[in-house]
């Protein structure tokens, strides 16, 4: 059965104001609850900021590590969240500690994952205040600070950080997607709310809705077993099941990302509002290797779990946003490190 106009009309409206990166707050999880445990943070939840800072000659900021297996090596200014405090919180902390200054968050470039036990949150951000942490200063934090110019001789701790300076300053020339920050919203778990859309062929565009209690957009938890966007799958698993293998589910993005923290076991918890794809998988070429051409699906596979719904977009300009989206995402990234 079809939502009427006016649920479809509410779910049009749950979607906008996720893409408007209002967010919402997580009351329910439909997927993967019983097989997860609540965020408790320095015990099952281990979050990392990093901050990406340049100065007006481009030039980025780094610190000399102080811990002995890691000494005198160079790195960005990043280290763990503390109990209580807010992403952005930690980032400033860091910051100040590390390298001396004061700074002020511009956005979320990047989330990296090693599954929901292990997270770090890449930001931009701009000095506000303080000054360069020296060797007079050393402390078990670091040693200094300096600008570095990416291109004089440096030994880093490691070269992973390269990705994200360059991340970063592509975004520092040429913003390509919102401001996007941490929304204040409380999460107990590391959970995953999708807006999952199939396009068709006619440009047609369908979101996967969750019936009960009222219509709304799926919300899964993140298993320790799985990368943190496993949970889009497990939803296509459990509505779709005989079209799951012949569909790819991609993550194309996080549109928004909530947590609060304030509340130790309580609110750790992290809520990322991602827009995921559902896009036909099929063989390329038959038993014979003779290339195969495909007829593009002008509608969705069937739902079979009476739990679940497509809908599909009609409202013109909300339309026009998810297919722009799904075909050239203005979102910042999450990536797996498995």
């Amino acid at each position: 059965m079809e939502l009427t106009a006016k649920e479809r009309q509410q779910v049009e409206q749950q979607v906008e104001q996720l893409l408007s990166g209002q967010g919402s707050e997580v009351s329910l999880c439909d997927v993967g609850l019983e097989l997860s445990k609540p965020a408790v943070l320095r015990k099952n939840v281990t979050y990392i900021v990093c901050g990406v800072v340049f100065n007006d000659q481009e030039e980025v900021l780094m610190v000399q590590e102080a811990k002995q297996d890691c000494y005198k090596q160079w790195y960005l200014p990043a280290g763990r969240v503390e109990v209580g405090e807010s992403l952005e919180e930690a980032l400033k902390r860091e910051v100040k500690e590390e390298a001396g200054f004061d700074c002020q968050p511009i956005t979320l470039l990047l989330i990296q994952e090693q599954g929901p036990q292990w997270i770090r949150f890449v930001f931009l951000a701009r000095i506000t205040g303080g000054s360069m942490k020296t060797l007079t200063a050393a402390d078990q934090e670091s040693l200094q600070a300096s600008w570095w110019d990416r291109q004089a001789s440096l030994p880093l701790r490691g070269q992973d950080i390269l990705r994200l300076i360059e991340h970063g300053l592509r975004y520092h020339r040429n913003p390509w997607h919102p401001v996007t920050l941490p929304l204040d919203m409380s999460c107990r778990h590391v959970v995953q709310r999708i807006l999952l859309v199939f396009v068709g062929a006619d440009k047609q565009i369908w979101v996967l809705v969750v019936r009960a209690p009222a219509p709304h957009l799926p919300t899964a938890a993140a298993l320790r077993t799985h990368a943190v966007t496993w949970a889009s799958n497990m939803v296509v698993q459990e509505a779709l099941p005989s079209s799951y293998y012949d569909h790819d589910v991609n993550t194309l993005g996080v549109i928004s990302l909530q947590h609060n923290g304030r509340q130790h076991g309580k609110t750790d918890g992290i809520g990322l509002n991602t827009l995921v794809a559902l896009v036909p998988d099929r063989a390329q070429r038959d038993e014979d290797g003779l290339q195969v051409e495909w007829p593009a699906a002008v509608t969705p596979p069937p739902v079979e779990n009476t739990r679940y719904v497509w809908m599909e977009v009609q409202e013109p300009a909300l339309k026009e946003r998810l297919l722009q989206e799904s075909q050239i995402p203005s979102l910042f990234p999450i990536q797996s490190l498995y």
